[in-house]
């Protein structure tokens, strides 16, 4: 089987999780699976695609897993007791064939018991889909690649550049993820010492060592958009529930469910010293760093002490190029996700999927993002679309 254990997923999954348990238990939501890649063919891989999930559903946490959550200090014991009896069920979700060779994925149930299929599914569909990918990738030229990445981070002037690895949702496989990180690690270093700051990967985390990184996705800010006690407040209700969770810890805000004009808005001086940075996931990075910057300095607060993370579409150079225009001015670091773990090949030969499984319904109301990134908006009401964008005062067109 593709997934093994259910730690083979991202850290940010089970930090939400915790908050679920916590603060919203009785939640229901419908995520909806999305390919952007036009014409890409994954009907034939549908039976393939369930067998994996059957094997999925019928994984449980080990005592050695549940006590590596348990020895992480914002993790507290009663989740680490619940997910003890967790096991993901199949009933949740359907993948279905459609006329035109793509495939439907439908997730809906209690939020609390089908947050952690997101991750590991996507996983599953990229890697049948490259099992039957008519031309094979040359492991030689991926090797080559990651090699020539290594030698661009270790650039002259670049020693205090760290990257972390974000890459487990559009991996090529798993098998490759692994020796990716153990290259990495092998030749960047880990720690405080090296410039391989750690991996989302809770799994591999564990097993190589690593830093476990990642706080909260876009999902968790979504579904405050039927769980907060007004729309507008959706955002600072969803910022206050995780300072209440976690007390100063896990301090990163993401600041593209709205766009970037909405978050300052809401991202007052209480915020700017309560949370340790933000991370950007859409938009031009370059911009959002900037304005960040000037809003710290607005509020008071010294950039210094503030993490900026970068994590939308990252390759090496822009990498470099990002650290290079704020080193010295805040504190940063970088999440590179498929161009680490997909980067195989030259197109048409090798082209890395696009997929994404977003929330779109929580409580039988839609919630929808509006990033920086109109691509990435997803959500089936239109109507609600255009009634978020007037309350939060966003002008511009999808």
């Amino acid at each position: 089987m593709i997934i093994t254990s259910l730690l083979d997923t991202d850290l940010y999954k089970f930090t939400m999780m915790q908050v679920v348990l916590h603060h919203f238990p009785a939640s229901q939501v419908q995520y909806r699976f999305k390919c952007r890649n036009p014409g890409v063919q994954l009907a034939p891989f549908v039976a393939e695609i369930q067998d994996e999930i059957r094997g999925l559903c019928r994984l449980g946490f080990s005592e050695a897993e549940l006590g590596y959550l348990r020895s992480m200090r914002f993790i507290k014991s009663d989740f680490v007791d619940f997910l003890g009896l967790f096991r993901l069920n199949e009933k949740y979700i359907t993948v279905t064939p459609l006329p035109n060779g793509e495939i439907d994925i439908s997730i809906q149930g209690p939020w609390l018991h089908v947050i952690l299929f997101e991750i590991p599914v996507l996983a599953i569909v990229n890697e049948v889909y490259f099992r039957h990918a008519s031309t094979m990738p040359s492991f030689t030229q991926a090797r080559q690649r990651l090699q020539d990445k290594i030698v661009q981070l270790r650039g002259d002037g670049l020693a205090e550049l760290k990257i972390a690895d974000y890459g487990t949702r559009r991996r090529y496989s798993k098998a490759w993820h692994e020796e990716v990180l153990r290259t990495l690690v092998a030749q960047l270093g880990s720690g405080s010492q090296g410039q391989f700051a750690g991996t989302s990967n809770v799994l591999f985390a564990m097993q190589l060592g690593l830093t476990p990184l990642g706080t909260m996705a876009h999902e968790y800010l979504q579904a405050c958009q039927a769980l907060g006690p007004r729309l507008r407040d959706s955002q600072v209700f969803g910022f206050e529930m995780w300072a209440k969770e976690y007390r100063g810890d896990l301090g990163i805000a993401l600041s593209d469910v709205y766009g970037m004009d909405a978050f300052l808005r809401d991202f007052d001086m209480y915020f700017c010293k309560l949370f340790d940075g933000a991370r950007h996931d859409s938009g031009d990075p370059f911009q959002w760093g900037e304005r960040l910057l000037a809003h710290y300095k607005k509020n008071r607060v010294d950039p210094l002490t503030k993490v900026l993370i970068f994590s939308d579409g990252l390759t090496v150079p822009r990498t470099i190029a990002l650290y290079q225009q704020f080193r010295g001015r805040c504190l940063l670091a970088f999440g590179i996700g498929t161009n680490l773990t997909n980067d195989m090949g030259d197109p048409p030969l090798h082209v890395p999927l696009q997929i994404v499984i977003k929330m779109i319904r929580c409580n039988g109301q839609p919630v929808a993002k509006l990033s920086d990134s109109p691509g990435k908006n997803m959500c089936e009401d239109e109507k609600y679309v255009g009634y978020l964008r007037q309350v939060f005062e966003i002008e511009t067109a999808p």
